[in-house]
């Protein structure tokens, strides 16, 4: 299974190859068509509340555009579980500042998902807990 960073999402979802790797999308390719691409429900408060705030613009109103991102990418979203939210209870601050990031790294590990991500925070965190399984999304 792979899991989305929202970063990763939007991009993927976007079309946006200068910052997509090769391998990235060769893994984005091979799970959606074993329909093994996820994405938080975090992440899409996230890409709201980036909209909402100005940060992250979209070609047409964020509700039709997250509709029309799910399905046309294959993208089934996972709810935050009871689990996830005490897992991401228990990362320190420290180590990821955001909530988000908490939430996102607490459901990969939850699903046993590889998470694509290009945030460095979250990379460095997986890499030194080996509590999560992460592939840089620019590769």
């Amino acid at each position: 299974m792979l899991l989305l960073d929202t970063h990763a999402f939007i991009w993927i979802c976007e079309g946006d190859v200068r910052r997509v790797g090769p391998r990235a999308r060769g893994l984005v390719r091979k799970a959606a068509a074993r329909d093994a691409l996820r994405v938080s429900a975090v992440s899409l408060f996230e890409v709201v509340a980036l909209h909402v705030a100005g940060r992250l613009r979209l070609n047409h109103p964020v509700e039709g555009w997250l509709d029309e991102a799910l399905s046309v990418a294959g993208i089934r979203t996972t709810e935050v579980a009871r689990e996830i939210a005490v897992d991401a209870g228990f990362i320190a601050r420290e180590a990821l500042a955001d909530p988000v990031d908490r939430i996102v790294a607490a459901t990969a590990r939850h699903l046993d998902a590889t998470l694509l991500t290009a945030d460095e925070a979250v990379l460095v965190y997986a890499r030194s807990t080996r509590g999560v399984r992460v592939q840089d999304l620019r590769r």
